[in-house]
């Protein structure tokens, strides 16, 4: 009898795993962001129209006149927060002549709908052709993956092939980042959103650099070690010592000055 209340509880706590596990992924800020030039001065309000009918607010900064590059910038976020607390590094890139698109996901800052690997896919499908209509080809554009935001670029540059990728924080796949905080659980078995980075980047030639802390308690560094070392086309490797996920300096210039040395890479 006492086996079965155990399997029965094990049963149930599972259940409640892969019911509950997308709040275990997103940590969405939901509030309502102010306009753009409020928070981003020279900043404009963008809407990012969704293959699936939805309409998502976004920001567009563009490039400092003085230093302007001709190429642009796609954001694509972590799993928590929203736009609002991005605009520094936004700020670093528009100096260093970069046009910025720095989108939200469904469900982050006011945005309708709810997260989802599938969606977010198609949030970034929809900043692309924002950045087209505002005049910035693929081949002009990086896409810059923080954390989360690693696997929706990994996808995304399959679709569409951009000029390069940086990856802030990466992790191979997300159920390797899933197993190492939950050891005691089947992570592999329940995970429903998967957003590798690895595979995808291993089997592309488009120019890659890699930005990671060497302590971070979030996405473990040896996870992002391991991307660095399987991208088919690494460019550049920047391990910032001491950096845990989300001190400063991840958001700093040291990340941006990392992205305008991809770019003179490949213009």
């Amino acid at each position: 009898m006492a086996l079965v209340v155990v399997v029965v509880l094990l049963a149930l706590a599972l259940a409640a795993v892969w019911g509950l596990q997308r709040q275990l992924i997103y940590f969405p800020d939901t509030s309502d962001v102010p306009p753009a030039g409020e928070v981003l001065p020279g900043a404009r309000d963008v809407t990012l129209e969704t293959a699936d009918g939805l309409e998502l607010g976004a920001w567009y900064l563009p490039a400092d006149a003085a230093t302007d590059t001709g190429m642009a910038v796609l954001m694509a976020p972590g799993n928590g927060g929203n736009r609002a607390g991005r605009t520094g590094l936004a700020r670093l890139l528009a100096d260093r002549g970069f046009g910025v698109l720095l989108m939200d996901y469904r469900g982050y800052g006011g945005n309708p709908g709810s997260p989802t690997e599938d969606g977010l896919a198609a949030d970034a499908d929809a900043a692309v052709r924002a950045l087209a209509d505002l005049g910035h080809p693929l081949d002009r554009t990086i896409f810059f993956g923080e954390s989360l935001g690693t696997g929706v670029v990994a996808g995304l540059q399959e679709r569409h092939r951009p000029a390069g990728v940086v990856l802030r924080s990466p992790f191979t796949e997300l159920a390797d980042v899933g197993a190492h905080h939950y050891p005691w659980l089947p992570v592999r078995t329940l995970l429903r959103d998967r957003f590798p980075v690895l595979d995808p980047l291993a089997a592309s030639d488009v120019p890659v650099t890699v930005v990671y802390g060497d302590r971070d308690g979030v996405v473990p560094t040896e996870l992002s070690d391991r991307v660095a070392d399987g991208v088919r086309s690494l460019v550049e490797r920047v391990v910032l010592r001491g950096a845990d996920h989300n001190d400063p300096v991840m958001f700093g210039p040291r990340v941006a000055d990392a992205v305008a040395r991809l770019a003179r890479e490949v213009r």
